[in-house]
């Protein structure tokens, strides 16, 4: 089996950064250690610099969306009726996207590809920034079920998901009486199929994702996980730091972007540059994401930005990598440690800071060309044939 063997580089680990070799075969990180077995091995010197896991972004339309602006290259948002829980977008995921490369060579392995729209937007998958079809690249089709509290009212739409959420537990346990039209009615819109795919949420085993920044919105969000039982991670939480004991106690992840602090908007008027420090110090499980998927490559300038806040840099770090994969149950994925996966990025220093060079990037092991259009594009026009004319004599 072919093997790679990096050495002197300072690897970020779950226990902190530390000066051990790797070795990785296959897909998998077969050793950690001082020194490892390296006979027959591809050696890569990283002597002064830094290797960490792949990052994960986890707010992303990574091969959902191409052109902003053009609609016939927009998959994410199913449209139509409000309850779309039976929408999965990895059945839209398109691996040849031009967005995936330039993610990639930047140090992004892995994303939470998602869908937007509706009160109940459908079902997020995992996916490897590698493989040339949805098959190869599509590792989890379901890791969350996206919701949102729409409309003039909070309390209105946090009412209307917990009849929806009350509806699809109730038919899971009359599935024949309903087969049969025996049942009251159901909430308006939601389907079959959408009755039946939000069973593992109310079950719960599936993450509810719900955007929420005003304090007040997340505190009714607290109650509902302790009313529902629900799994649910808020995306958003401005304010969350006024709550975050609360937030820790009742096990609910936060997916924050470090750049939304002060009054945006009416639901963040109490957002602070620290908050996410505030968050993490309280025990509360933080995710940074740049809520982009054109510049998903910035993920690690945005926690380098938390950093500047106050947030701890090695938590930084996980923030980006462990966190994620823990919140979303992708086994393997997002920490260095023999038989995860070989998602690794090596960087010329701190991976945190804008200066910072992508040096090599593995995903699922395998060494990507740090090439995409735009730097194909680059170097096609970076030297033109022919002399340049010289400008017309003035008059």
């Amino acid at each position: 089996m072919i093997c790679t063997v990096i050495t002197g580089a300072t690897v970020f680990l779950a226990t902190g950064p530390k000066d051990v070799q790797i070795r990785f075969e296959g897909d998998r990180v077969a050793a950690l250690a001082a020194e490892v077995p390296s006979q027959g091995c591809t050696m890569v010197d990283g002597s002064g610099k830094i290797l960490t896991a792949g990052f994960i972004e986890v707010s992303s339309q990574l091969g959902l969306v191409e052109v902003d602006l053009e609609g016939g290259t927009r998959d994410g948002d199913g449209g139509g009726d409000p309850i779309r829980a039976a929408l999965v977008v990895a059945d839209a995921y398109n691996p040849r996207s031009t967005l995936i490369p330039i993610q990639r060579i930047e140090g992004i392995t892995g994303a939470v590809t998602r869908p937007t729209g509706g009160m109940v937007s459908g079902q997020g998958a995992f996916v490897s920034l590698a493989g040339g079809s949805q098959a190869e690249a599509v590792q989890h089709r379901s890791v969350a079920m996206y919701a949102g509290i729409g409309g003039s009212s909070h309390a209105m739409g946090l009412l209307q998901l917990r009849e929806l959420l009350d509806d699809a537990a109730v038919y899971q346990k009359a599935k024949g009486a309903y087969d049969r039209n025996q049942t009251r009615a159901f909430y308006p819109g939601a389907s079959r199929l959408d009755l039946e795919a939000l069973a593992p949420v109310v079950a719960g085993d599936l993450s509810l994702v719900i955007g929420a920044d005003k304090a007040s919105e997340i505190e009714a969000l607290i109650q509902l996980k302790a009313d529902l039982g629900v799994k649910l991670v808020i995306h958003g939480a401005a304010e969350g730091w006024l709550l975050a004991s609360e937030l820790a106690a009742a096990d609910i992840p936060v997916i924050v972007d470090p750049y939304v602090y002060g009054p945006g908007s009416f639901g963040q008027i109490h957002g602070r540059a620290d908050g996410p420090k505030l968050l993490a110090d309280a025990g509360v499980k933080v995710i940074f994401t740049t809520n982009a998927s054109h510049n998903a490559r910035n993920l690690g300038q945005v926690a380098g930005n938390a950093v500047r806040g106050g947030f701890d840099h090695d938590r930084a770090v996980d923030a980006i990598t462990r966190v994620p994969a823990e919140v979303f149950g992708l086994d393997g994925r997002g920490s260095i440690e023999v038989g995860a996966y070989a998602d690794l990025v090596l960087w010329s220093a701190d991976p945190l800071e804008i200066s910072t060079r992508v040096e090599h990037v593995w995903i699922n092991g395998q060494d990507i060309a740090l090439e995409s259009r735009q730097t194909l594009l680059r170097d096609a026009y970076r030297t033109l044939p022919g002399t340049p004319k010289a400008p017309p004599e003035l008059p």
